[in-house]
């Protein structure tokens, strides 16, 4: 009898986790829509700035204009709230029960921040949803948030170690989306040849250029912490914008711009073959 009753107890406790399992897996897949979304806004908006036909910024809060002023604006970003709400819980999650290689600390501790970076995402979407956010571009924010740290003691240094942390994530991750690092998370046994062909090359494209913008970021902030000025630093809008005064022109511009709207894309295919669990 006791036997029985712990076997059920077990089979409970199976299913109750299997549920949890489900449940998050499906917060982390509405997740990779939102982003997808988001960032294939931001491609667009920058290949119209690289082009001449357009003045919104390029950055989260021009996508969620861009959004609002489309059919059905308010519901979908109302949807994209709920999308990232689910990002950064399958992140905590992964963070608190993670598996695998998600086990490790330093893969917890990961996790753990981008469960909070995905948090204020999802806070800051809410609040343009609800017509109290949206008024600070990325550049305005990046320019307060640099001029507070300078004016700490050893700012200077804070704001340098940042922006070289940014960047070699930057550069990692270009390094790991040359080397397709990132199908060792996706299911790539259900995909098709050519499904498969047209996932890896949208991630290879997009992730390099998060990559670039990244690096690019990273650069501006240890600029602005050497000469001690936070109008130096920029925002992905603006860093966006200073591709286009390289000695490539604009065409470096275009590039990063359509790898990002491709990083889109390769967020809607996580959000299909991603493994979750």
């Amino acid at each position: 009898m006791a036997a029985g009753a712990h076997g059920r107890a077990a089979r409970r406790g199976a299913a109750a986790g299997d549920t949890a399992d489900r449940a998050l897996s499906g917060a982390g897949r509405a997740g990779f829509t939102a982003r997808g979304v988001v960032y294939v806004l931001v491609g667009y908006l920058a290949l119209r700035i690289a082009f001449g036909k357009g003045s919104d910024e390029a950055d989260r809060e021009g996508a969620l204009r861009t959004v609002a002023d489309g059919p059905l604006g308010r519901v979908v970003l109302w949807l994209l709230v709920a999308g990232f709400a689910g990002m950064a819980l399958w992140r905590a999650g992964a963070a608190v029960f993670g598996r695998g290689k998600d086990g490790k600390p330093g893969k917890r501790a990961l996790n753990t921040g981008r469960a909070v970076f995905y948090g204020a995402v999802c806070w800051g979407t809410a609040a343009f949803a609800l017509g109290s956010g949206g008024r600070s571009s990325s550049d305005d924010t990046s320019k307060d948030w640099t001029a507070s740290a300078l004016g700490l003691p050893g700012g200077r240094y804070l704001v340098a170690a940042a922006g070289l942390v940014l960047a070699g994530i930057g550069v990692g991750t270009a390094v790991r989306a040359l080397r397709h690092r990132f199908l060792d998370r996706l299911d790539t046994a259900a995909m098709g040849p050519r499904t498969r062909t047209a996932v890896t090359a949208s991630g290879v494209a997009g992730n390099t250029a998060r990559g670039v913008v990244f690096g690019a970021a990273g650069a501006f902030a240890v600029t602005a912490a050497v000469r001690f000025d936070p109008q130096r630093a920029k925002g992905l809008d603006d860093t966006l914008r200073s591709l286009a005064t390289t000695p490539a022109g604009p065409w470096l511009l275009v590039l990063t711009a359509a790898g990002l709207l491709l990083f889109g894309a390769f967020s809607f295919a996580s959000a299909r073959w991603r493994r979750l669990s």
